[in-house]
């Protein structure tokens, strides 16, 4: 018996012994993580269970988030119970679509404003308490992070999926262009910050008959960092592109909102903001699409292979704004993105 099936029955008689019946669970999902979620309905109430396999996905950050993000007033899953022993996490079902699924031309901006909103509590949320009830800081997004981070590019998409060889003058170029992305992290104002804040962890909940919310999954890697990720994360998204005719009040949306609520100071112009939130871009899209390159090569998902073109796409298209990062847009533009469309296609060949 696979590992995969031991752990399913382990889940399934834990749930079991939880309700005091037998249970029918489906698979919903796995993420991008080693995670996998299912559904499950007991006396007509539904479910979200987790599979959380602790040497690979603790739990413990999750809970501890969770609990966090429910007392600042965000929607997100309540925890009825967990197995520490095995990383089972029983939770309420907050929503059955995601907000990718019903997002339109006519709809974003006002389901973006809605998400948009709740940055304001996630940036207020900076500290947790542990089940020792213990408190603590969140992890700093800080330079080293981000430099692990940008480094997931060059090795996984560059180098193990591409298998590019950089020459020296690319090598120095890259490293030039990853210090201003690093800089631009240590400018901005430091808050509470999701760090995977986009249309596929947000959740549309139909509780309040009186209006939809929008429910919060997917936080358990929350940390403090840049005032611009969580909105760059949300209107830049690396799954769907929106025209900029409709991006662009959204950021400038956010740029009230943050100081409206001393998320930064006053004297920040929209023009300092706009250039911040651009280099956030640059550099998250950066990691998404070295991330998607390790998800198939390292972790077996060949699933997220498709969305690398949009990632980069985002990165020629902004990065070339900036006199000092045109190189890196041209780069990416005549070298990594006919490779990465080349293997693409190569890919799908092999596969028909």
């Amino acid at each position: 018996m696979s590992e995969t099936d031991l752990r399913f029955n382990l889940l399934v008689s834990w749930l079991a012994q939880y309700f005091g019946q037998e249970v029918c669970i489906s698979l919903i999902c796995g993420d991008a993580s080693f995670r996998r979620y299912f559904r499950l309905t007991v006396n007509k109430v539904d479910y979200i269970v987790a599979d959380s396999p602790i040497a690979l996905v603790p739990v413990a950050p999750f809970v501890s988030v969770a609990k966090a993000y429910q007392q600042a007033g965000l929607l997100v899953p309540q925890i009825i119970h967990v197995c520490n022993e095995h990383g089972f996490v029983l939770q309420t079902d907050v929503g059955q679509a995601q907000l990718l699924s019903v997002i339109t031309p006519a709809n974003v901006s006002n389901y973006y404003q809605q998400a948009l909103d709740l940055l304001v509590p996630i940036s207020q949320v900076t500290t947790i308490t542990h089940v020792t009830g213990q408190q603590s800081l969140l992890p700093e997004y800080d330079s080293a992070f981000v430099e692990r981070e940008l480094a997931i590019f060059t090795q996984w998409l560059i180098g193990e999926h591409l298998q590019y060889e950089m020459t020296a003058a690319e090598t120095t170029m890259l490293t030039t262009c990853f210090q201003l992305l690093v800089e631009n992290v240590e400018q901005q104002p430091k808050v509470g910050m999701h760090r995977d804040f986009h249309s596929r962890n947000l959740l549309i909940n139909h509780d309040d008959p009186q209006q939809v919310r929008l429910a919060v999954i997917d936080f358990q890697d929350a940390v403090i960092g840049p005032v611009t990720y969580d909105a760059v994360s949300l209107l830049r998204d690396c799954y769907i592109r929106w025209p900029e005719n409709l991006i662009n009040p959204l950021i400038e949306y956010h740029y009230a909102l943050a100081i409206k609520y001393q998320l930064m100071t006053a004297d920040i112009s929209f023009v300092q903001y706009l250039q911040w939130f651009d280099l956030m871009g640059l550099q998250r899209h950066l990691k998404a699409a070295g991330i998607f390159a390790r998800l198939k090569l390292r972790d077996g998902k060949p699933g997220y292979m498709a969305d690398i073109p949009l990632t980069l796409q985002y990165v020629i298209d902004i990065a070339k704004r900036y006199q000092n990062l045109t190189p890196l847009s041209e780069w990416v533009d005549k070298v990594v993105l006919p490779l990465v469309q080349q293997r693409n296609r190569l890919s799908k060949e092999l596969t028909q």
